[in-house]
């Protein structure tokens, strides 16, 4: 075994096995893609991409990959969260059909959350399945997305609510990529980060307090520890819980909220770590309102979540519109809408609410409404 995967984070289910990798320039060690699957035969590597993240580093991929595959070939899809959808999908299968791909092809998803989510869809669905290879090039999809199987596209009416448990064959994080990610990008990334520490680490969530000016100055050893930690959380909780039928629920702190904001708003608005952010200052709100957790430790977090750059305060819609959009949230069951909150500093559980509390906890996190146009203005005004 070579060192790199002796150090890697290791994923274990009931029926996968599969090793994250976690160090800046993996693109261009050749050890980081021996012993993928299929490799060495007359096979196909597809990778999925889009325009922005390929222009970076699909070359790298691509001579990476070419002496493992008799074949490279790139499909780019549109750039974000907005193109998360059906047609975009197609894009992926129009791609393997033209070139006659047959189950020893291999993908490999280049890029964030979005293109990691749709090609895993595209591997789970092509032929019934065929294997695919995490290459994230974000924080948001190094620390949380590329890890534990969960693909995905969005519908009108809910985030994420089309897709398959699909696990990768192998996570390649190389920290060199988050050198080229905008800064809003970065502070995104960061939400799913501080996510883990209330859920199951307080020393990791004081750690992340300490090192805050270090993760957004990007500082490698920083970067390194955050996402290898978080990916150590998110492997124990998902080789214990791969179908979210129990304990992997707590992952999904914030995300009720965050995904209503997401839909409500449209697709793209906020970036999903944006929303996730808010919505993690609104869930501890509600569980100090429930009196699972001291006052003090919410906001402890929305302190933490405004210095990451991410925003504290939701969209203005009618709590109405919130409750409605909750209720198809993945984790709702008999339409009853089920939270993950806080019942202690590094402790999650998922319940129900009363909506009058939820609509109280909207009211008091949310922007006013916008003011109606002066009576008597003139158009463009």
């Amino acid at each position: 075994m070579t060192p790199l995967l002796e150090n890697a984070v290791k994923v274990a289910t009931r029926d996968s096995r599969y090793d994250i990798l976690i160090q800046p320039g993996l693109l261009a060690t050749p050890a980081a893609w021996a012993g993928l699957p299929h490799a060495g035969g007359a096979t196909q590597a597809v990778i999925v991409s889009n325009p922005t993240v390929a222009a970076l580093y699909e070359a790298p991929l691509r001579q990476a990959l070419a002496p493992h595959y008799a074949q490279v070939s790139t499909v780019l899809l549109p750039d974000g969260e907005a193109h998360k959808d059906w047609q975009s999908l197609n894009l992926v299968f129009d791609h393997l059909l033209a070139r006659g791909c047959d189950r020893q092809t291999v993908l490999f998803a280049l890029g964030g959350g979005v293109v990691g989510d749709m090609t895993g869809f595209a591997a789970a669905s092509y032929m019934r399945g065929v294997p695919f290879v995490q290459v994230p090039t974000t924080l948001l999809a190094q620390v949380d997305s590329s890890v534990g199987g969960k693909t995905a596209i969005n519908h009108p009416l809910g985030k994420n609510m089309i897709g398959a448990f699909y696990q990768p064959a192998r996570v390649v994080c190389d920290l060199a990529t988050l050198a080229t990610l905008p800064p809003r990008e970065l502070s995104a990334g960061l939400a799913e980060v501080i996510k883990y520490g209330p859920i199951a680490d307080m020393a990791f969530f004081g750690w992340i307090e300490s090192n805050l000016p270090a993760l957004l100055a990007r500082d490698p050893a920083a970067l390194a520890h955050a996402v290898k930690r978080s990916c150590e959380i998110k492997a124990w909780v998902v080789g214990q819980d791969e179908r979210e039928s129990g304990l992997r629920a707590i992952l999904n702190f914030g995300h009720t909220f965050g995904h209503a904001i997401e839909a409500g708003l449209g697709y793209g608005e906020w970036l999903h770590g944006e929303a996730v952010g808010c919505g993690m200052v609104m869930a501890a709100s509600l569980s100090a309102d429930l009196g699972l957790v001291d006052p003090a430790f919410a906001q402890r977090l929305q302190a933490l979540i405004a210095a990451a750059g991410l925003p504290t305060a939701a969209p203005a819609m009618p709590a109405s519109r919130w409750l409605d959009l909750m209720r198809l949230d993945k984790k709702a069951s008999a339409g009853e809408i089920r939270f993950v909150l806080i019942e202690g500093p590094g402790q999650a559980t998922v319940r129900p609410a009363p909506d009058a509390l939820v609509s109280r906890v909207i009211e008091r996190h949310s922007l006013p409404p916008a003011p109606a146009a002066a009576a008597g203005g003139t158009a463009g005004a």
